[in-house]
């Protein structure tokens, strides 16, 4: 501010005149001024001073003063007493809201729906709460709500107001599962492209509810009951961009009429529906998914065109119905085909014609006999993958299978011998399972394996055999025998098998003399060994140096030498419990140089059996008592 006449003694300064305004920072003597800076003048101002000189004063006062003139303040700059900082986002007690659109109230147990939610709230979490009702005039007000999340709460049909969605024109994604509606709201927004109402007790569901949402892409109404008359004939009418429809463990009868025809999926198992009325998927030629499992379902319920017109169609589940013969007219697009569980007896080839594109067929737990697969059958699926025949009654293997076929299970049939030529037709094949059949050592070939030179899984287990089979593929990795009648292990027999990884002999009558010497020479590569509830008294000798795991539980063993695991440094785990061990029966150099060994199970033993590893070992071992 200009100062007359001050900072010096009254009466001793002259007279001065007014400098201009410098335009960059300057000194009056040796104080420092910036911006816009005069020299003081001494003494009293002169009164002849023009007129003009005091128009420029004032002119000057005015540049250099604040200017605190309302309304002309920069909005950009704070004012006196405010932040720097937004101001707080208004969120509910206890709630939380990571971003100015989301508001999460998730698991609070509230019982009262949260006042104080912004306007400009899109994604609102009320899940996992004890909410019994949504008061409309709270909801209405959330016209930007694009996902509302009320799944698992109490909210019953008469706490969700007809009209309580009405003002909420964007959204998309509504989650009302696990509460305890009895009908569907009548008006859901056009908007919608998700509605879960899983898990309620809806017994009806109206024109509006599903209908006219042209976003609409996804419906889960499971675990409900609704029956036919609760399910209108338009519930999608206008919404002709549904693709995953979810109706299963529900009241249906029969599959219902009038399906979107966008529909991909559908699902449709654990109902009592008992026909697909004829035309009734005519019009779904997009569908790639159906299950109708758990259903009741008969052959008089299907008819030849009840799937011919999907030609999409890739997944088509009918297990656990009532079929007694496999469909007619399915599309060649199908891949897996899926009727575990029926009373079928009898496969017809020219049922199977059309589905050329079959790569996985499931006919598990039917009545197959001995004539149920005829020889050729199932020739003309060609790209057949996996073959699924577990739980008939099958008595020999299906003859004239698919040459290409890499998976064939057969566990619990009749299957009593094994011919030359009986698995001749499979080059390919990787996995044979014939467990817990009636298989006997005499009647199996010696050259029944060996076409199978990709063979990498055999399971033979739970059989009649009295010895290994001969003319087993070289490239074999899993070997499974375990609880037949085996008394004998011959070396010739378990020769060239220099890829296997994993056998299991457990559950047969094997002895230490039985084990005849060089046995385990040629299994290099084996890691996993079951000897277990066999009659062995001791460790056998010479085991393969690739050994990594040894079962040997529930023998007769009632010593461990000190060289018992010389041939094996690579162990890791080692299992003897339930055997003949006392205290001291491990030699304490048992186990030395056994670097990899962390486990050592010798529960169930007469007495609590001593365990010393080496001191390099990677974990103390596991030991019981008796």
């Amino acid at each position: 501010m200009v100062r007359w006449g001050g900072g010096g003694r009254r009466g001793q300064g002259r007279e001065g005149s007014l400098p201009a305004p410098p335009t960059t920072p300057t000194r009056c003597g040796d104080a420092p001024v910036s911006m816009v800076t005069w020299c003081p003048v001494w003494g009293h101002p002169d009164p002849s001073v023009p007129l003009q000189r005091l128009s420029l004063l004032l002119l000057l006062l005015l540049l250099s003063g604040p200017r605190p003139t309302p309304g002309m303040e920069d909005a950009a700059f704070p004012h006196m007493g405010e932040s720097l900082q937004p101001p707080p986002r208004a969120c509910p007690p206890r709630c939380s809201c990571p971003r100015a659109d989301t508001v999460d109230c998730n698991g609070l147990d509230l019982q009262v729906f949260p006042d104080n939610i912004t306007r400009a709230a899109q994604h609102l979490s009320l899940q996992n709460n004890q909410l019994q009702e949504l008061p409309y005039n709270e909801l209405s007000r959330l016209s930007s709500l694009r996902t509302l999340n009320l799944h698992n709460n109490l909210i019953s049909s008469e706490g969700l107001p007809d009209e309580a969605f009405e003002s909420l024109t964007q959204l998309q994604h509504i989650y009302v599962a696990h509460n305890k509606l009895s009908v569907a709201p009548q008006f859901l927004p056009r908007s919608l492209r998700v509605a879960d109402l899983a898990a309620n007790q809806v017994t009806e569901i109206f024109p509006l509810t599903f209908g006219e949402k042209p976003a609409l892409r996804s419906v889960y109404l499971h675990n409900n009951q609704l029956s036919n008359a609760g399910l209108p004939p338009d519930a999608f009418h206008g919404s002709e961009a549904v693709v995953t429809l979810s109706l299963s463990s529900n009241r249906l009868s029969y599959l219902p009429p009038s399906l979107p025809p966008s529909l991909e999926r559908l699902h449709l198992q654990n109902n009592f529906i008992s026909k697909v009325p004829r035309g009734a998927l005519s019009r779904q030629t997009h569908l790639r998914e159906l299950y109708l499992q758990h259903n009741q379902l008969t052959d008089s319920g299907l008819d030849a065109t009840t799937f011919s017109k999907l030609r999409h169609l890739e997944y088509l589940d009918l297990s656990h119905n009532q079929l007694a013969s496999v469909p007619a007219a399915l599309p060649r697009s199908l891949a897996v085909l899926h009727l575990g569980r029926n009373c079928i007896q009898w496969v017809e080839a020219a049922r199977l014609r059309g589905a050329r594109g079959l790569r996985y067929l499931l006919l598990q737990h039917n009545q197959l006999g001995a004539t149920g697969l005829p020889a050729g059958a199932l020739r003309p699926l060609r790209g057949l993958h996996t073959l699924h025949l577990y739980g008939n009654r099958l008595e020999r293997v299906p003859l004239a299978l698919p040459r290409r076929l890499r998976a064939l299970v057969l566990p619990h049939n009749h299957v009593t011998a094994l011919g030359a030529r009986d698995l001749a037709g499979m080059p390919g094949l990787a996995e044979l399972n014939l467990a817990y059949n009636r298989l006997v050592s005499a009647r199996v070939h010696r050259r029944a394996f060996r076409p199978l030179r990709a063979l990498r899984s055999l399971d033979l287990a739970g059989n009649r055999l009295t010895r290994v089979p001969g003319g087993l593929p070289s490239g074999l990795h899993t070997l499974r025998l375990q609880r037949n009648q085996l008394r004998a292990l011959e070396p010739e027999l378990l020769a060239g098998l220099h890829e296997l990884r994993e056998l299991s002999l457990a559950h047969n009558h094997l002895r230490i003399g039985d084990i005849g010497p060089g046995t385990w020479h040629e299994l290099q590569a084996l890691q996993v060994l079951d000897l277990s509830h066999n009659e062995l008294s001791f460790v056998p000798p010479d085991l393969p140096e690739a050994l990594e795991e040894l079962h040997l539980q529930g023998n007769r063993i009632g010593h461990v030498g000190s060289e018992a695991f010389l041939s094996t440094p690579r162990l890791r785990a080692l299992f003897l419990r339930a055997n003949r061990l006392h205290m001291t029966s491990i030699a304490p150099e048992a186990f030395l140089g056994l670097l990899h060994l962390s486990v050592v199970d010798t529960a169930g033993n007469p007495e609590q059996v001593l365990v010393r590893l080496p001191p390099t070992a990677p974990r103390q071992p596991r030991a019981g008592g008796p």
